[in-house]
């Protein structure tokens, strides 16, 4: 099975940037769509970013422009660069893979923007 293990969340002052990574294990081959999910507290998870095999990515309204997911293949790792961070941005952050009708989750990362 895919296994996916994010990192590189912390604390960040509003305006201020943070890439997370999202490393891949598994049958990564047989992935086809990958996101970026996050979930503040006491709010339900949303979506950020998913791209899918085609490398088409779609982004929520409320980080379009701000927020760019890329991937290397060599390293079988994707990432999420967070720019112009705004408080409410904070939150856990989730990768996702969703490969032969499945579904994988990271444990998460927890990103805090805060002066």
């Amino acid at each position: 099975q895919v296994q996916l293990v994010e990192s590189g969340g912390g604390l960040v002052r509003p305006g201020g940037s943070l890439r997370l990574s999202c490393a891949a294990s598994g049958p990564i081959f047989s992935i086809n769509v990958m996101g970026w999910y996050r979930q503040a507290p006491g709010k339900e998870r949303e979506l950020v970013a998913v791209t899918i095999s085609g490398g088409s990515t779609v982004y929520a309204n409320s980080v379009k422009g701000r927020f760019a997911a890329s991937r290397d293949n060599a390293k079988n790792t994707v990432y999420l660069q967070m720019n112009s961070l705004k408080p409410e941005d904070t939150a856990v952050y989730y990768c996702n893979a969703h490969y032969l009708g499945l579904n994988a989750w990271g444990p998460g990362t927890l990103v805090t923007v805060s002066s």
